[in-house]
């Protein structure tokens, strides 16, 4: 190993989407700090943030069931679905900068306008459906909202879906016109090109091996050259965990109180891809269902008109999947590794509770090909087995922590954990993750960097005109914003042109 020690001000380990958007805001809030970024493989957005990988919708809670909850008095609680929104709200806002400032350009190959919908079928679901529907159509966040149970509308709306079906099904839908599809490992490419131009050290075939405190509150990385083998020593004030699946054992090297009594259970996840290009032009919407009894929030099922390559794909799932490995390139032994003495029960705990996730995941790892075509056909009763090929998706660790609910809860959603000086923070979780990347940032920076804020606050509300304001309690500002950020991103548009 090299003796060399290097010194920068911020390391960030892992080039995904929120290395990429963190790397992003810190560059126009001190245009000075010297970043370096490391990543294991060999390009920038190849894991969870990779195209293929995640499920690409622009969560902004317009379609999925999952963010509203109904409650045991009947009533529907949309409060996750208004926090989901104004997050995405301010990623919009962040990306509309970028672009007007010229940071990034051609929108178009990250971005697109598309309906999200939400879809179900069976009395119960409908009434939840519609009450759902007008809960949210009356906040300003969700306007343009429509509900339907009129077959005629719905054969308007997704004729794929509605063809053959029978008449005497109940089924209902919700569709909303300014929803996206965004490729998020396209934007995390784009925001590293970026990154290259304001000098950037991006360092691709490097492992972070070990993580240590040094004497004076800093951090000392010991990161490996896969090419070459050879081994480097790398100071910084501040290190942000980045690397997806791989951020739980990074922090574990850490030995950050914080870090502890925090397990990872990984799920994988399965998507079907339609080859057939008649089919996929007979469906433009994302169009969310409910997610069977049992099963984690990620594998809420959806039909997703997507663009990849400036080309129209249309994918259904996801079906879970298990492998314990915490990335797709990770390792068999990434899951036993990390149980420690400190976590051991919290692991455990987890696993008596979570008895029907388990018997769901091993359920869904022994569907055939066929089977999953019959799951396939509640969304389009038509579809044929050689119009799908079956694609691997990136794998998700969800987060196991003790909370005050009790010893071992398994969370759905996306975790930052910050050291109590504010010098290191990691990054844990999966959805709605990407779609909500700029608002997670500004939590780290807040956390991380509180003497800096007064400083910063007039950048970040040049960046982010919503910040600190609440946009469903301020209409005015919401329809300037939206208005301002549909222009930029060529969000005007109902079917894409494509190049």
């Amino acid at each position: 190993m090299s003796n060399s020690l290097t010194k920068t001000d911020v390391i960030l380990i892992g080039a995904g989407i929120m290395s990429a958007t963190l790397g992003t805001l810190l560059k126009e809030l001190a245009p000075e700090w010297n970043i370096k970024v490391f990543e294991k493989l060999d390009k920038a957005g190849e894991e969870s943030s990779n195209e293929w990988n995640n499920a690409g919708t622009g969560h902004a809670a317009l379609c999925e069931l999952n963010y509203t909850v109904q409650k045991p008095d009947g009533s529907v609680d949309i409060s996750k679905a208004i926090s989901i929104n104004e997050q995405f709200q301010v990623s919009m806002q962040f990306w509309s900068y970028l672009v007007t400032h010229k940071l990034i350009h051609n929108p178009i190959d990250f971005i697109m306008p598309l309906p999200h919908m939400s879809m179900v079928q069976g009395q119960e679901n409908v009434a939840f459906l519609k009450k759902r529907y007008e809960a949210l159509s009356s906040n300003p966040l969700f306007q343009g909202m429509e509900f339907s149970e009129d077959p005629a509308k719905l054969k308007e709306w997704i004729p794929l879906i509605m063809q053959n079906r029978p008449t005497s099904e109940v089924i209902a839908a919700t569709k909303i016109d300014t929803g996206t599809d965004v490729n998020f490992g396209a934007l995390t490419r784009m925001l590293f090109d970026h990154l290259k131009t304001r000098n950037v050290d991006i360092k691709y075939k490097h492992s972070v091996d070990h993580i240590k405190r040094t004497s004076d509150g800093q951090w000392e990385l010991k990161v490996r050259n896969l090419n070459t083998g050879a081994a480097d020593r790398h100071k910084a004030k501040f290190v942000f965990i980045g690397g997806g699946g791989g951020s739980l054992h990074l922090l574990q090297k850490t030995g950050i109180p914080e870090g502890k009594h925090i397990g990872g259970f990984p799920v994988s996840g399965i998507f079907m891809v339609c080859n057939n290009p008649e089919v996929i032009e007979q469906h433009h919407a994302k169009v969310y269902g409910k997610a069977k009894v049992g099963a984690p929030p990620m594998s809420v099922p959806h039909l997703d008109t997507r663009y990849i390559d400036n080309k129209k794909s249309l994918l259904f799932g996801p079906f879970a999947g298990f492998s314990p490995r915490f990335l797709k390139t990770g390792s068999l032994f990434d899951l036993v590794t990390s149980v420690k003495p400190n976590n051991v029960f919290t692991m455990l705990a987890a696993g008596a509770k979570e008895m029907s996730l388990t018997k769901y995941l091993i359920q869904q790892v022994m569907l055939s090909k066929e089977q999953r075509m019959e799951e396939l056909r509640e969304f389009i009763p038509t579809a044929k087995s050689e119009d799908w090929d079956l694609v691997v998706a990136g794998q998700r660790v969800q987060v196991i922590k003790d909370t005050p609910d009790g010893k071992g809860k398994l969370q759905f959603g996306t975790e930052v954990i910050t050291s109590s000086d504010g010098s290191i923070a990691a990054l844990l979780g999966a959805s709605p993750g990407a779609s909500t990347a700029v608002h997670v940032m500004l939590e780290v920076i807040n956390k991380c960097f509180p003497e800096r804020m007064n400083e910063w606050e007039g950048k970040i509300k040049e960046m982010i005109p919503s910040y600190g304001q609440s946009l469903m309690n301020n209409p005015e500002l919401l329809r300037e914003i939206h208005t301002t950020t549909a222009k930029s991103l060529g969000l005007n548009k109902n079917e894409p042109v494509l190049k």
